[in-house]
């Protein structure tokens, strides 16, 4: 496989086919992850898990590393490309196309506040989960960015959409999703219980629709925000998508970021032995997700209206078959044995950021509204 579909090359991070190869050697891997996020796509339609916000991606994922650790290393040879494929390439794609969920107009939904308060939940969520994940817990800095990612962003699909970036393994990937959906779940059950609380002592400012943004700009997934403001109500509902899908939308930027990051602190010296060792070699590269361009094209685009609403929601649901094949993917290249080596480290430190945005986030929600007014 060449440089430009590895996650180890970071230098290159396309939507490429990797080298030439048959599609009678992807075939296999691609049927297997196909199967599974069909799989994951069809529990995730059932209404326990609905109700529960089990996405699709998080199915996928779960039912991966089921047979990832059962009676997937039987066939894995033949399959091997196919999966290489699918959670790399494929996984590119789906996070392109995942700018068909936005407008620049839900920009302008949430207000400067709004979108403030989506700035400072990320930016500071990330800065904490760096230092107490490195500096506290002894994590390795891919492990903590990408929970980092996962808690300030949009949970499973962040962390999938920065895995190119840092060139983490899949268990890596693995136990930030699993530490991410963890408490994000647990989310889904605590946000009404503060809003009730919320209306006896006052602490997010503009009722429901202000919790709704505090709800958007604070809970992990998609999904989890959609199910956690439902159970508020639907004037909170609809602030907290806005607010979310803005907080989506800062994913390029912040891949971006991250890349000339890594790259700079390559060059300085001061990345990994890995990264060192590049850098030794090619210390002026910025390991640019081109696929993040896309992300924004592909808003863009969508905010042109160009595009027939049949046509959208097809796009959508090919999507979402995209990133669940990724997750299952990513799964089967899962061992249960290296999440196990991980420890309770991972799930501390997405304990702490959990932490973070219920009182952080609270206050940030609280103080820049009265800011800006």
């Amino acid at each position: 496989m060449t440089p430009t579909a590895s996650v180890t090359a970071p230098t290159q991070a396309t939507l490429a086919v990797p080298a030439p190869q048959s599609l009678l050697r992807l075939l296999p891997g691609l049927a297997v992850s196909g199967a599974l996020a069909a799989a994951g796509m069809a529990l995730g339609r059932i209404g326990w898990f609905q109700q529960h916000a089990f996405s699709a991606l998080t199915l996928a994922m779960v039912l991966g590393m089921s047979v990832g650790n059962t009676i997937y290393p039987r066939f894995a040879a033949a399959s091997g490309a196919g999966i290489d494929f699918s959670k790399q390439n494929l996984l590119r794609l789906g996070v392109v196309l995942y700018g068909l969920r936005l407008t620049v107009h839900d920009i302008g939904q949430v207000g400067i506040a709004g979108i403030a308060i989506d700035v400072l939940v990320l930016g500071s969520t990330f800065a904490l989960a760096c230092c107490i994940g490195t500096r506290w817990l002894g994590l390795d800095r891919k492990t903590a960015m990408l929970i980092g990612a996962g808690s300030s962003i949009c949970g499973a699909a962040a962390v999938m959409a920065t895995e190119p970036v840092v060139r983490a393994r899949a268990e890596q990937v693995s136990v930030a999703v699993a530490s991410v959906v963890v408490f994000g779940t647990l989310a889904i059950f605590l946000y009404p219980l503060l809003y009730q609380l919320n209306q006896h002592w006052p602490l997010i400012p503009g009722g429901a629709s202000g919790f709704g943004i505090y709800v958007g700009s604070t809970i992990n997934e998609v999904a989890q925000v959609v199910a956690a403001a439902r159970s508020v109500g639907p004037g909170a509902a609809d602030a907290a998508v806005i607010a979310k899908m803005v907080r989506v939308m800062m994913l390029a930027p912040f891949l971006l970021a991250l890349s000339a990051c890594l790259a700079r602190n390559a060059a300085c010296g001061k990345a990994d032995d890995e990264a060192v060792g590049h850098a030794r070699m090619a210390p002026s590269k910025l390991a640019v997700p081109w696929f993040a361009f896309g992300f924004v094209g592909v808003v863009l685009l969508n905010s042109l209206d160009w595009l027939p609403a049949r046509v959208v929601s097809v796009m959508i649901e090919v999507d979402t078959v995209l990133l669940a094949m990724a997750m299952a993917a990513l799964g089967l290249a899962t061992h249960l044995g290296a999440i196990r080596k991980a420890g309770i480290k991972p799930l501390l430190l997405a304990l702490v950021l959990f932490g973070w945005l219920v009182v952080g986030g609270g206050l940030i929600n609280r103080w820049v509204p009265a800011l800006l007014a």
